[in-house]
């Protein structure tokens, strides 16, 4: 059956019009003896409905990465504590960003909803850059296997190379489960 990929108030590239539009509702397709829709398609205020296929979200222009396998997105989440006309000074009314980190879409990043209407355009910034830090890893690896193979060539990018040594050093530094013994309580019961 269908599902949405993309969320209400969400900023979408439109293909066939070349322009940027926001999705103002989504239009399920139902037909006759299914519980789901069997289409959906998305109200952005140009004269039609588009299919998913016709749009493309801004997280597709290069926040969809891949690290292990696993593509870090930006997403956006619908809010429920807030109804877009009450908070018409976020970058999105109506929704905040979450970051995916994992195939099946459970693992991320989130903020609550309190903080994001607080600040939301820092919030904003930090969900990219969580989106964009597999691939900042990746340029960081790629600067340090360059300055291997010309050790000597310029003593600046040697000194960034280190420094995105250390870096990437402390990402693979993972403390090992420490053994917990049983507490004194549990030593007394026993």
């Amino acid at each position: 059956m269908a599902k949405a990929i993309f969320q209400k108030n969400q900023r979408v590239w439109v293909e066939s019009v070349g322009a940027w539009a926001v999705v103002d509702k989504i239009v399920p397709i139902w037909a006759k003896g299914f519980d789901e829709p069997v289409r959906v398609t998305y109200d952005v205020g140009l004269g039609r409905d588009f299919q998913a296929h016709e749009l493309r979200g801004e997280q597709d222009s290069g926040d969809m990465l891949e690290e292990d396998g696993v593509r870090w997105r930006l997403l956006r989440a619908r809010n429920k504590w807030q109804d877009p006309e009450s908070c018409r000074h976020h970058p999105y009314p109506g929704s905040y960003p979450v970051v995916v980190t994992d195939a099946n879409d459970w693992g991320g990043w989130r903020t609550p909803g309190a903080e994001y209407d607080r600040d939301p355009h820092k919030i904003e910034f930090q969900a990219r850059l969580i989106a964009s830090s597999p691939r900042l890893l990746n340029l960081g690896r790629r600067l340090i296997a360059y300055m291997e193979e010309a050790p000597g060539a310029a003593p600046e990018l040697q000194q960034l190379a280190n420094e995105l040594t250390r870096i990437e050093d402390f990402l693979k530094d993972i403390p090992e489960a420490v053994e917990v013994g049983p507490t004194d309580r549990e030593s007394d019961a026993a």
